[in-house]
């Protein structure tokens, strides 16, 4: 396993449905916050990327819904990652409720030129970071 990260979220009603359960599309904007987040602790905030001309794109998800989660509930969503390639990463994500898992995915997502939208290499520096246990 490489780099990790865990974030909290609080569950507002813009998250929900008419009865107050998180939406379930809801939890892959928080695991986007994870990942942008566990990217950020690298030293790797979006404007640094931009400034590489690389862009980050979802490639495809695998996700399983276990427990819903409610309206004002404090959750926990998890970022790590599993595997890295010269144009790809693949995350273990979950959102938990005081150590409940919620929900899980696999999340894979590739590099891209800013400008051409075409697969290109992570920035080695980036992907020794992203190796390693934090």
């Amino acid at each position: 396993m490489g780099a990790h990260l865990s974030i909290p979220v609080r569950v507002y009603i813009e998250d929900t449905d008419a009865g107050g359960i998180v939406y379930y599309v809801n939890y892959l904007k928080f695991m986007e916050r994870a990942r942008t987040e566990l990217l950020r602790s690298l030293g790797y905030a979006k404007t640094a990327i931009f400034s590489e001309e690389l862009m980050f794109v979802v490639h495809s998800t695998q996700i399983k819904y276990l427990s819903p989660a409610r309206l004002d509930e404090s959750l926990d969503a998890t970022a790590t990652v599993t595997k890295t390639g010269r144009s790809y990463m693949v995350f273990a994500q979950s959102v938990t409720r005081d150590g409940t898992l919620l929900c899980e995915a696999t999340v894979k997502i590739a590099c891209v030129h800013q400008h051409t939208m075409q697969p290109t290499r992570i920035p080695r520096p980036m992907l020794e970071a992203l190796s390693k246990e934090h």
